[in-house]
């Protein structure tokens, strides 16, 4: 490892000559107390920037250590731990975005000169890239545009940046003792959270709830394309019936409204808050930070949203439980498409969500196949049930409760036969909340003599995963290419050598760079699933190698195109379902 002077020597050596000369410099430079390291440099000024990582030992960044690892004292679970620590990285991703913002960066020269970048955050907690805590280190990764004029190497304007900026971005936000005592505050206020949120699902757990929303949350956000609260909102309050207190570690005391296990039905007027309920709900797989307005809005982790998505391609799935005797006599317990219907969409969707572990759904009728979801007394005596290859969600809804403990959560505007299936009906009328079950069920029996066509033709098994009725998906290893170029778009695409994988229905995904995770992730898979493998195995593998390496062990440390953050094993599945590509069989 060469030191900081040796690299000014090599930078004033290679002053004024051809761009393609910084590539000399990368490797990694000793500093006073940190270590810089240039891991890749771009090929010209107007090229995607630089990429660098700043490393400090842990014995100097003087973070608290019940903050990221085990300690003599203190002995938060496992998980509670991991928690921490990605809150902990999370906090100092921020820091060093705000060092960023308040640094005179006046660097001259051409294309992306001078520029410094590094991951964005949201409003959400997230497992990134960008900062690491380990044991023994800390590490954050970040661009920089080498300066030039042309494709002139203006050394002066590089030492500016690598001999003022740098050390001075390290010790803003890599020194613990360079916080201030607000940001300290703010610090610890986070790790308290984390504790808080982690207690509500354990709480969650034990009284059999499937989510749980605090009195007082802000739950409508600032417009279409902005994540931020809405200012002026309705705050959430909990009807009296579905009431709970949990006592958590730091926040004490709070209510809000717990929702059971079971088929929970969501209805009420237009613009009255049903969807932005269920929109809250589906993000609540993830944590929020503070000022949020959804901190203590908590789902199940495995909760996964459903919906139609025509046009998708199903791979070798089991959809016999909701599509049956198809005219063209196609398997449907083996079904493959690259053209899928809405009823069949949402079928494979409801299906391979049981498959990667899911035990709640969330529905809204709005973006649901009708078909898929209802059939009516009247329309199943014009076309009786051997002419109709659809059993609708409606007829299979309680099986999948009461056998399968899978739950529901679903917003229904119009289908009121759902009412009839439900345990619990909550009404939402101008943001308030109301529990109208007792009404939903006065009401159902005095249109006792409609009852729904809610049974006849017997289902296949919807059991999900190895261990049950449904046959294994095994994942065949095809050619592996030399180079796998891989591209993201936003959060609705991931490009794999021009294939186009389109995720844009999967709505849990929340940033960028869970599309770039995905895509590294397939890249893993492809290159190192060899010999035929249960997508399970497959899938469990890729989240062994998350849990011992980070996301490194997938991405590699050359990793390029946007910061990954790490995605859900549903979302893993998902994208795996939707790979055109991907050769499955059955057995």
């Amino acid at each position: 490892m060469k030191s900081a002077e040796e690299l000014k020597k090599d930078l004033y050596r290679i002053n004024h000559k051809s761009y393609g000369m910084y590539k000399e410099l990368k490797g990694s430079y000793r500093f006073d107390r940190f270590i810089l390291h240039i891991d890749h440099v771009q090929g010209d000024p107007f090229a995607s920037p630089s990429r660098m990582r700043l490393e400090m030992n842990a014995r100097d960044h003087g973070f608290p250590e019940e903050y990221y690892k085990r300690t003599g004292g203190e002995k938060p679970e496992a998980e509670n731990l991991r928690q921490r620590k990605i809150t902990l990285e999370d906090q100092v991703l921020r820091k060093f975005r705000r060092e960023l913002f308040h640094m005179d960066r006046s660097v001259s020269g051409s294309g992306k000169s001078g520029r410094i970048s590094t991951c964005s955050v949201g409003q959400k907690v997230m497992e990134r890239i960008a900062v690491i805590f380990s044991e023994d280190k800390t590490e954050i990764r970040f661009e920089m545009g080498f300066p030039a004029r042309g494709r002139t190497i203006l050394a002066e304007e590089m030492a500016k940046l690598l001999f003022d900026h740098v050390p001075a971005l390290a010790r803003g936000t890599l020194f613990y003792r360079q916080w201030k005592e607000k940001e300290k505050k703010q610090l610890k206020d986070a790790i308290d959270l984390c504790d808080d949120q982690y207690a509500i699902r354990k709480e969650m757990d034990r009284r059999h709830l499937v989510a749980f929303i605090a009195d007082g949350s802000v739950l409508p956000r600032e417009s279409g394309v902005s994540d931020l609260p809405m200012k002026g909102a309705v705050p959430f309050v909990s009807c009296e019936t579905m009431k709970v207190e949990l006592d958590l570690p730091h926040k004490g005391r709070i209510t809000g409204m717990g929702i059971p296990e079971g088929v929970t039905t969501i209805v009420g007027g237009g613009y009255h808050g049903k969807s932005t309920l269920l929109k809250a709900l589906e993000q609540g797989v993830y944590r929020h930070i503070a000022g949020d307005g959804r901190e203590y809005v908590v789902s199940r982790e495995n909760a996964m949203k459903i919906r139609a998505e025509d046009g998708r391609s199903i791979n070798h799935t089991d959809i016999s439980g909701f599509i049956n005797h198809l005219p063209t006599d196609q398997d449907t317990g083996d079904f493959s498409t690259e053209n899928a219907s809405g009823s069949t969409s949402q079928a494979a969707n409801l299906v391979e969500a049981l498959e990667a572990g899911s035990d709640l759904l969330l529905i809204d009728e709005d973006t649901s196949a009708t078909n898929f979801m209802i059939r009516d007394r009247m329309m199943a005596e014009l076309v009786p049930d051997e002419k109709e290859p659809i059993t609708p969600l409606l007829r299979t809804i309680r099986k999948l409760y009461q056998e399968l403990g899978i739950s529901f959560l679903i917003v229904v505007g119009s289908s009121g036969d759902y009412l009839r299936v439900s345990d619990q009906v909550i009404r939402m009328d101008c943001y308030k909340v109301h529990d109208v079950t007792k009404d939903a069920g006065e009401i159902c029996r005095k249109y006792a003599d409609g009852q729904p066509y809610a049974s006849g033709r017997a289902e296949s098994s919807l059991t999900p995963g190895p261990e049950g009725k449904q046959p294994s998906r095994i994942i065949i290893p095809g050619r592996v290419p030399d180079r796998l170029k891989i591209k993201t778009g936003g959060t609705d695409s991931v490009i794999i050598d021009r294939e186009l994988i389109d995720v844009r229905y999967l709505e849990q995904l929340c940033d960028p760079g869970q599309t770039t995770a995905l895509g590294y992730i397939l890249e893993w898979i492809i290159k190192n699933i060899r010999k035929p493998a249960d997508i399970h195995e497959v899938v469990s593998r890729v989240e062994e190698e998350i849990k011992a390496g980070g996301l490194l062990a997938v991405t590699g440390r050359n990793y390029s195109g946007g910061h990954p953050v790490r995605p859900r094993k549903q979302e893993i599945y998902a994208c795996l379902n939707r790979y055109r590509s991907l050769r499955l069989r059955q057995e």
